[in-house]
């Protein structure tokens, strides 16, 4: 080999961060941050003279902007002048709404699809991809609130409990940490088990983090609610999905009449009680189908629904398909493949 293809092979992996004012500032710097401190571990151990990464942030014009926290970043570049690079990822936060109306961004990212040999989303920047059309017939994810407005673009390619997903070369993460998780299965991929696990120990991270989104959602909705003895419900539920959830069952539990129980609970939840049970069945449903290898015959115990068939029902009416197919299409999204 040439000393010149040597150096071609040897040059730091160009990451370029896409983010706009409003950004969600996690969403910048926890993936660069995993790209950067494995750069300089790989130095401080002597796997490399050189950097293995360079890390960059474009935005819609050079300089300071501002995230959502009021912290100003400074891009380096208008993302007009790159090009070129080898990982383009796309951060969400408050200010995707407005980045994706803009027709000279989205029609940059278009282009720079086909000029990268990674692209990815963190959060909300999911949903600038899907409007650029770059998820079309993709699995793809997102932050747990915005699922079912990437529905819209992606239909059931969606993954609904993926911390991250991989697509060919197209990887997409759930909600703000959830980029780190998917920055350490990249570098994975370019160097190794060993080394990322290094790095995820220096940042104090899984490197691969148990379970899927869906438990953070429907946990932290019910820490979220302001009425402790709902919270305590809410979560009791969550842990006994097998048991009768019915609305004379919880409101004896909370010890309220059942009317006036019906009424706080969509107060404090926002739900019906008999609708929130179904969600949260179905979402625990979906996590063992997508997780493990259990029989349907247990899932639908477990998770309340008390027998196949009545599985079988719930997901066809919420989801459009049967949880054999669900599993058979879903099944290892939370992970990328091969």
């Amino acid at each position: 080999m040439s000393a010149s293809a040597a150096r071609v092979r040897r040059r730091p992996h160009h990451v370029v961060m896409l983010a706009y004012p409003d950004v969600q500032i996690l969403d910048v710097t926890g993936p660069l941050e995993v790209f950067s401190r494995a750069a300089r571990w790989m130095q401080d151990h002597g796997l490399r003279r050189d950097l293995a990464y360079r890390v960059e942030v474009v935005a819609p014009r050079a300089g300071a902007f501002a995230t959502s926290s009021g912290v100003h970043l400074v891009a380096e570049r208008a993302y007009r002048e790159v090009t070129r690079a080898d990982t383009l990822l796309v951060a969400g936060g408050r200010g995707c709404a407005a980045a994706r109306t803009q027709a000279p961004l989205l029609a940059w990212l278009r282009r720079m699809s086909g000029r990268v040999s990674r692209l990815g989303s963190v959060c909300t920047g999911a949903l600038l991809l899907a409007t650029a059309g770059l998820l079309e017939g993709r699995r793809a994810t997102t932050h747990w609130a915005y699922l079912e407005e990437l529905k819209k673009s992606v239909g059931h390619g969606v993954c609904h409990d993926a911390i991250y997903t991989r697509d060919g070369n197209i990887y997409t993460s759930a909600g703000v940490t959830a980029g780190m998780d998917m920055a350490l299965a990249m570098l994975e991929e370019d160097h190794g088990n060993a080394v990322a696990l290094a790095v995820a120990r220096e940042l104090v991270l899984f490197l691969k983090r148990p379970g899927g989104q869906s438990q953070f959602s429907a946990y932290l909705a019910a820490q979220f609610s302001e009425d402790a003895g709902l919270r305590e419900l809410q979560l009791w539920m969550l842990e006994h999905l097998d048991q009768d959830l019915s609305v004379p069952r919880l409101a004896e539990r909370i010890a309220m009449s059942e009317r006036s129980f019906a009424r706080h609970f969509v107060d404090g939840v926002g739900l019906a009680p008999g609708h929130y049970v179904r969600q949260i069945r179905l979402t625990a449903a979906r996590q063992r189908l997508e997780q493990t290898d259990l029989p349907l015959q247990q899932i639908a115990r477990r998770c309340g629904f008390g027998t196949p068939e009545s599985l079988r029902r719930s997901f066809i009416a919420s989801v459009g398909v049967t949880p054999g197919a669900y599993r058979d299409r879903f099944r290892g999204a939370a992970r990328p493949a091969g």
